[in-house]
């Protein structure tokens, strides 16, 4: 009968057999094959009971197979550890030394990462792209935004005087209008006046000379003043229609540096794309803050880089079989009890993979028994069932 399926089986178990001593048995309630209810002369219930115990069989080795080879990864780890333990002290102390220092910037290193978040990506990104036009960018957009603030101020100022001009060429225009209707009513006053005289003079014979007098001095003065009120107001309101005119050249002239830093600004916006050089300034420094913290990422990488393979070097001149699984528990270098602790979790596992390893040859051995039994008591049937198990081993193959 051909049981290549079981050979295997035994060869990786039998490998283990002598590794390990005074290893705790599975002491589970193990179920065997039972065909008690099986009628061994129905080809259907035969057939199907004896693929079973091929499952059985397969199901087993696979385990095995997998069981065998974490098992020798842990009797390596233990071995290695025994390899450590058996160098010299000044080898010893190699060790520790590095693996202090790995741990320390290790330490270091999640304390960093804890206080990295200093900007987003994003604007990391932004302050990249405009780095080789900062600092002074910064300083021009600061400038544009200052000058900006003066040119509206002088806008104002110019609008406001703009206004006061407007204002005083009204009161003047109006003055001038009031002296000539002053005028027309002091000449038809002093008109009025030398009518009635006359008319007083003629009826009753009065001496009106010296009212003619008195209303010619009236008339004359008043026309006097009105006169010069009146020029004066002229006079004046030639000077405000200057000072209007030089007004609306100066805000010409503001208007269009207005205009022109208005464009520098909306341009440097985009350019940096921020919305006002506080915004530029705060983002500027959080991106050298940022650039500190990733030269210190970066030396602090070399440095782990360094002292990790310093690390691996030296354990594999100690002709460990795993030497970077120590670059994750390299406390264990350091403190003997962490050591210990690791050894105890190793010799453990070690012991339930051997429980599982064994109940697994165990099934095997037993579908394979089974299969025996049957073909001795069944001789009949033999030939088929060896037909069976060598089908379902080509169909693993």
């Amino acid at each position: 009968m051909k049981m290549g399926l079981l050979g295997k089986i035994k060869g990786l178990f039998n490998r283990q057999a002598d590794e390990e001593e005074n290893v705790c048995r599975p002491d589970w309630e193990e179920e065997s094959l039972k065909r008690d209810n099986i009628d061994m002369h129905d080809k259907k219930q035969r057939e199907h009971y004896i693929k079973a115990c091929l499952e059985q069989m397969s199901e087993a080795s696979k385990e095995l197979d997998a069981l065998g080879g974490e098992y020798n990864l842990v009797t390596s780890y233990l071995t290695d550890m025994e390899e450590i333990e058996a160098q010299t002290d000044e080898v010893k102390e190699q060790l520790k030394t590095y693996a202090t220092k790995l741990l320390e910037l290790e330490n270091s290193r999640e304390k960093l990462d804890k206080k990295r978040r200093i900007m987003k990506p994003e604007d990391y990104l932004r302050m990249e792209r405009v780095e080789q036009y900062m600092p002074e960018g910064y300083s021009k957009l600061k400038e544009a935004e200052d000058y900006q603030v003066l040119v509206k101020k002088d806008m104002g100022r110019l609008e406001g005087e703009r206004h006061a001009y407007y204002f005083r060429k009204n009161e003047l225009l109006n003055t001038m209008q009031n002296m000539k209707g002053l005028t027309f009513i002091c000449v038809g006053s002093m008109l009025f006046l030398v009518l009635m005289l006359t008319i007083i003079g003629a009826a009753w014979q009065l001496e009106v000379s010296l009212g003619y007098a008195v209303a010619v001095l009236i008339a004359a003065s008043t026309l006097a003043f009105v006169y010069v009120k009146f020029h004066d107001a002229q006079r004046e309101l030639v000077r405000v229609e200057k000072g209007i005119n030089k007004l609306v050249l100066l805000h010409n002239t503001v208007k269009i540096r207005y205009v022109n830093n208005t464009n520098l600004l909306e341009y440097l916006y985009v350019k940096y794309d921020v919305n006002s050089s506080n915004e530029l300034k705060k983002l500027w420094d959080k991106y050298l803050e940022e650039n500190i913290h990733r030269e210190q990422e970066k030396q602090m990488d070399q440095d782990l880089d360094f002292n990790e393979a310093a690390l691996i070097k030296l354990l594999r001149r100690c002709n460990l079989a795993d030497p970077n699984i120590w670059l994750r528990q390299a406390a264990a270098l350091i403190d003997n009890k962490e050591m210990i602790e690791i050894r105890h979790g190793l010799i453990i596992r070690r012991q339930k993979l051997r429980k599982q390893m064994e109940y697994n040859a165990k099934a095997a051995q037993e579908a394979q028994d089974e299969v025996k039994d049957i073909v001795d008591k069944y001789p009949e049937y033999a030939e088929r069932i060896l037909d069976l198990v060598s089908d379902y081993e080509k169909a693993l193959a």
